[in-house]
């Protein structure tokens, strides 16, 4: 089902063009950033960047990203043992399971053949290497594997779907009730319908992520 733009909230729309007006360079340098580390083609940094995104399920974006700042400082990230990354997961929901996918992850990230870095660098779509990511990466469901996509420039048009940004949907009239549960096809038909939402309010979609996040944190962040 389409959205249509008389079934929106005007006071929501209203409200997000507001943060978005009081955001918006903020937004820019942030999203300026993430291209950054794409082109840059940092092989740790952005290592990190994928670690981040399959630790935030369930748990607080914000220690996420400490928690592998501080691992990338004491290169624990690249060459700490499970006790000890599991040691450096505080506050991180799943630690246990988390940190055996990082072990994993690390294993097919650095390979010098048929590495999960090698397919970054390959594969043109952002749509087939999202598709690669959530088959290859374990713990990376459609909305880590988006958020990654995004954090590296290689994701504008995605929609990463945590509670903040379905909380907004459903108040502002784009979808009418949050799912419990996400099927590909679920998760795409939401992804299409923001994507019309933000072609109705000409907010782009990664500007208007960070829009909604900053709207419900007060800051622009990842």
């Amino acid at each position: 089902m389409r959205v249509r733009s008389d079934e929106l909230s005007q006071k929501g729309i209203k409200e997000i063009k507001k943060i978005y007006d009081l955001y918006k360079e903020d937004i820019k340098k942030r999203l300026n950033e993430f291209k950054w580390i794409g082109k840059n083609e940092n092989k740790k940094e952005i290592f990190g960047e994928l670690i981040f995104c399959l630790l935030t399920p369930q748990s607080k974006a914000k220690n996420c990203w400490e928690r592998v700042r501080e691992m990338m400082r004491e290169d624990f990230l690249l060459e700490g043992t499970l006790e000890e990354i599991q040691n450096k997961l505080k506050g991180v929901r799943f630690k246990y399971k988390k940190s055996e996918y990082i072990i994993e992850t690390r294993e097919k990230f650095f390979t010098k053949k048929n590495s999960i870095y090698s397919k970054i660098k390959k594969i043109e779509t952002s749509q087939e290497l999202r598709d690669y990511l959530k088959s290859n990466v374990k713990g990376l469901g459609w909305k880590e594997s988006s958020h990654f996509l995004r954090n590296i420039g290689r994701g504008s048009d995605f929609a990463i779907l945590d509670r903040h940004i379905l909380k907004n949907l459903k108040n502002s009239g784009v979808i009418a009730e949050i799912p419990e549960n996400f099927s590909e096809k679920k998760y795409k038909e939401i992804e299409k319908k923001m994507r019309r939402f933000s072609q109705i309010i000409d907010i782009p979609m990664d500007h208007l992520d960070l829009t909604l996040w900053a709207k419900e944190t007060g800051k622009v962040f990842k």
